[in-house]
């Protein structure tokens, strides 16, 4: 995997080389190895503070060109705000803002990873690796001409001068597995749909053989055998054949049962029949992104051997409008015996999520199933981009969720369920329908995959806000934002490795 940004780890007292960064307090405070590194620059840095009316609040940037008495081309000054009470996000985000004033071209970077009440631990240090790695990601390989200033696009050899460099070394090995997965996430969602269809996705899943994952792809002919009717029906309009792959890393105690995390895989949505307006329809290759985050995942938990079994699983399916597609008013049979009426095809996501949640519930018997999906346009208007909205049937892992969501900046907000729902869903014809309308929309979705979880301790991530299109952030510039990697890896490192 190439990276824009190579990070090393080195002593605080080693010498800078080209852009030097240090971190200040909102009184422009410094720690005692910058104030060396610094040396008669500090009155300059104190001159240039004034004239920008730079305060050191957190996160802001005072850029000095050619810095008088300081041994660097350049010096970045990045507050830290009143310095205390700082947490991971507030350290990824100090590292995505220095890689965001990177121009195009080679650099080289020093960080001194220090506050003005002493070093930065070493996961703090490893934080801001993280964050520019993150902020450095591009998706530009399709590119043939840039503009001015693109050419050579943004790279760096950064090192990071830390207390303990040893043991920065030693911790970022598992961050940047973890970066990776986010990475291979992002890398998916930006995929055009041409390139990753569901055979293409499937083969790029299989990838993980690699890492010692195991890795079972179903044909449609083997969803045939089990009975999936409601995840083929979506896909017998594509000269696509559908696909399910289901990944197992198994890390943790023998015999232990699994916990799964489910994803929606339409590498292309039409809507199908009830085809969708042409307007923004190109932003439907995103669809898969809870797929895409499930494969992101399982590299991470893999590459950085987790102790931990999991189960990953991914519905991949192109939702198209032939000749053979299905229409509204046919009735499907999913794996789960139980009958469902197609009342919109453009509802399909919840019919490949029945089939795949089924078969994870019934052949892993999972402790419990988080599903991923870009599922309904609801939770948009209900939640904006902020948060991924989350359905659970269980109170403990919508607890530990939303733990895991705040200590990676993933954050997630609990909707709710309730029986009072289901009539939306009721059918005259079928078990069930795919579709109660408008009224609370992504809360009829997740009463409809409730029902094919089989009472296993369940969630459901609604990521339609977060997963694709979202606003830019320090640590993210990319449409396909890679989101749910670094929450899932944390809710499995939090609750199953350290217990």
């Amino acid at each position: 995997m190439s990276d824009a940004i190579k990070v090393g780890f080195v002593p605080l007292s080693s010498a800078a080389r080209g852009i030097l960064v240090v971190f200040c307090d909102d009184s422009l405070k410094v720690g005692p190895a910058t104030a060396k590194a610094l040396g008669g620059g500090i009155d300059l840095v104190k001159r240039a503070a004034a004239a920008a009316a730079f305060k050191g609040k957190s996160g802001a940037v005072l850029d000095i060109l050619a810095p008088e008495g300081v041994k660097a081309t350049r010096l970045l000054v990045i507050g830290a705000g009143k310095g205390s009470g700082l947490k991971a996000n507030d350290f990824l985000k100090f590292g995505g803002v220095a890689a965001g004033k990177l121009g195009a071209g080679a650099a080289t970077m020093t960080v001194m990873a220090e506050l003005p009440n002493g070093a930065m631990g070493a996961e703090q240090a490893v934080a801001i690796a993280s964050g520019l790695r993150l902020r450095a990601y591009k998706f530009d390989r399709y590119k043939t001409r840039k503009k001015d200033g693109e050419e050579g696009g943004s790279r760096a050899d950064v090192s990071l001068a830390v207390g303990d460099a040893a043991a920065a070394k030693k911790a970022f090995v598992a961050a940047g597995h973890i970066v990776d997965g986010v990475i291979i996430a992002r890398d998916l969602v930006n995929e055009p749909p041409n390139v990753l269809f569901p055979e293409e996705f499937a083969r790029r899943a299989s990838q993980l053989r690699k890492l010692g994952v195991k890795v079972e792809v179903l044909d449609v002919k083997a969803m045939q055998k089990l009975g999936m009717g409601a995840l083929l029906g979506v896909g017998q309009g594509s000269a696509r054949p559908s696909r399910t792959v289901i990944m197992r890393w198994d890390g943790g105690k023998k015999g232990e049962a699994p916990v799964a995390f489910v994803g929606k895989g339409v590498c292309f949505d039409t809507g199908g029949i009830s085809i969708k307006p042409a307007g923004s329809m190109e932003d439907m290759k995103g669809d898969m992104g809870g797929a895409a985050c499930v494969v992101g995942l399982m590299h991470a938990l893999a590459a950085r051997k987790a102790k931990a079994n999991v189960v990953g699983a991914i519905g991949l399916v192109e939702n198209m409008p032939d000749g053979n597609a299905q229409r509204p008013g046919d009735i499907v049979t999913s794996m789960s015996g139980q009958t469902i009426e197609i009342i919109n095809t453009d509802a399909e996501g919840r019919l490949v999520l029945a089939d795949v949640l089924w078969y994870v519930a019934k052949k892993t018997k999972p402790k419990f199933m988080v599903d991923l999906a870009t599922l309904t346009g609801a939770i948009v208007v209900a939640l904006g981009t902020e948060h991924a909205g989350m359905f659970s049937n269980n109170d403990e892992l919508a607890d530990r969720l939303l733990i895991a969501g705040a200590e990676s900046g993933e954050k997630v907000w609990r909707m709710p369920l309730g029986p009072e729902y289901d009539k939306l869903i009721d059918s005259q014809f079928a078990d069930m329908k795919n579709t109660g309308g408008r009224h609370g929309g992504s809360i009829t979705a997740a009463q409809f995959l409730q029902r094919f979880v089989d009472g296993t301790p369940w969630a459901h991530l609604d990521i339609a806000g977060t997963a694709m299109g979202a606003p830019k952030t320090d640590i993210n510039q990319s449409w396909g934002a890679g989101y749910g990697v670094r929450l899932l890896d944390r809710l499995v490192a939090d609750h199953y490795e350290r217990k």
